[in-house]
């Protein structure tokens, strides 16, 4: 078997940064349901067309009158008025409250007109079927939500760029939208290589495997704000890659796993090259030394360790954060947690490493085993960073876990 050993490793600092200029933030837009809109970026400014509420309204159950007709009311010495209409939530009155008079109002019904603020029943007595007693001196507007005291007419309510929220899907409803218009999700096509790999559901045969990558990194993306396109797994030939690459094309990413280390069958760096640039071949961290990324026309090519634990953590760490930027969407800004770590930690010199652990009663325990162990990620609840002048690190030693 002949090698082709990395003729260099670059650090992940610098791996990031030749990611970071290959990114242009999608400019393509659709139509969804409001309904549907939640997680996505706004792509055309929202300007609303009429006053929310569209009327003035009540802010408290009780009585709509004129604030000069309780002047000088009090406990001892109450203000009676005639009470002339009864509003509820959804209708409009046709009558005007005039001298003396007043209507018994529910909370968010229309204010009639003539009454200029809401005596909260709290501070009234009923008299009869037609008369109240109001035990309070209250100003013009209180207890009154003016038209238009959330929205005006003309408001710019969102930006394009916003990031649609529930609140902020809200404002959108409250202005009478049923769908709008947000930026696409980032297209990603998934592919696994290798002669070994099957796929789930079918018989294995001696020295073949499942493809996990496909499915853990389909999950990566959609998590990311894309959108997971699955291929076939590819064969170990130069053809097979290439031929793969094209099927693809189209997508805004090309996401490979497997074919990128240094074997004479690992021909993802020949396919790529032959199709497009090579950017990086290898990164000083640990687990994913050997990842390789590139570009073909406009599209970003990552082509990811096989081994599933290699691969799902640069998935975190090189993956996740560039497609949050294709989408538009805001960095994520998950706070680590702070644990005392339960065993010493030897680490790699040189290589900056992504170490797992699970957390168990305030400690950081290690989980992982290998790289190609799906469990040193599936057992863990998050990871520790390593820097790479660090050889090792003490039990006892306080760590910031970062949660997946």
């Amino acid at each position: 078997m002949t090698m082709r050993p990395f003729s260099s490793t670059i650090s992940l600092e610098e791996a990031l940064a030749r990611i970071d200029r290959q990114i242009t933030p999608i400019t393509r837009t659709e139509i969804v349901p409001l309904h549907e809109a939640s997680g996505r970026v706004l792509a055309r400014t929202a300007v609303a067309e009429r006053d929310v509420p569209p009327f003035s309204r009540a802010a408290m159950d009780g009585y709509a009158v004129r604030a000069v007709d309780t002047a000088g009311a009090g406990t001892g010495q109450p203000t009676v008025l005639r009470v002339v209409a009864r509003v509820y939530t959804g209708q409009v009155s046709g009558r005007t409250i005039g001298t003396g008079e007043c209507a018994e109002i529910a909370t968010g019904a229309p204010m009639p007109n003539g009454a200029d603020a809401v005596v909260m029943v709290e501070r009234t007595e009923p008299v009869g079927d037609d008369e109240v007693r109001i035990t309070l001196a209250i100003e013009p507007g209180q207890h009154v939500g003016p038209r238009g005291a959330d929205i005006e007419a003309g408001q710019t309510v969102l930006a394009d760029g916003a990031y649609l929220n529930a609140s902020r899907i809200g404002a959108l409803a409250a202005l009478g939208m049923t769908e709008v218009s947000v930026y696409a999700k980032p297209r990603v096509a998934i592919l696994s290589t290798g002669d070994e790999i099957v796929e789930p559901g079918r018989p294995l045969e001696p020295g073949q495997i499942y493809d996990i990558n496909r499915f853990t990194l389909g999950s990566v993306v959609t998590a990311s704000g894309g959108m997971a396109e699955p291929h076939r797994a590819a064969a170990d030939t130069l053809e097979a890659l290439i031929d793969a690459f094209d099927a693809c094309l189209g997508a805004d990413v090309l996401l490979f796993s497997g074919g990128s280390s240094v074997g004479e069958r690992d021909l993802m760096v020949d396919a790529l090259a032959q199709r497009g640039r090579i950017l990086f071949h290898g990164i000083a961290v640990k687990p994913g030394k050997p990842t390789l990324f590139g570009v073909i026309d406009s599209a970003l090519v990552f082509g990811m360790p096989g081994y599933p634990t290699s691969c799902l953590s640069n998935a975190y760490i090189l993956l996740a954060p560039v497609l949050r930027r294709l989408a538009r969407l805001p960095p994520r800004l998950a706070r680590p947690v702070r644990a005392v770590l339960g065993k010493r930690i030897a680490s790699v010199a040189g290589r900056h490493q992504f170490y797992t652990v699970r957390l168990k009663d305030g400690t950081a325990q290690p989980a992982f085993k290998a790289s190609g162990d799906i469990t040193s990620m599936s057992a863990a609840d998050g990871y520790i960073e390593i820097a790479a002048s660090v050889e090792t690190l003490e039990a006892g030693t306080e760590v910031d876990v970062h949660l997946f």
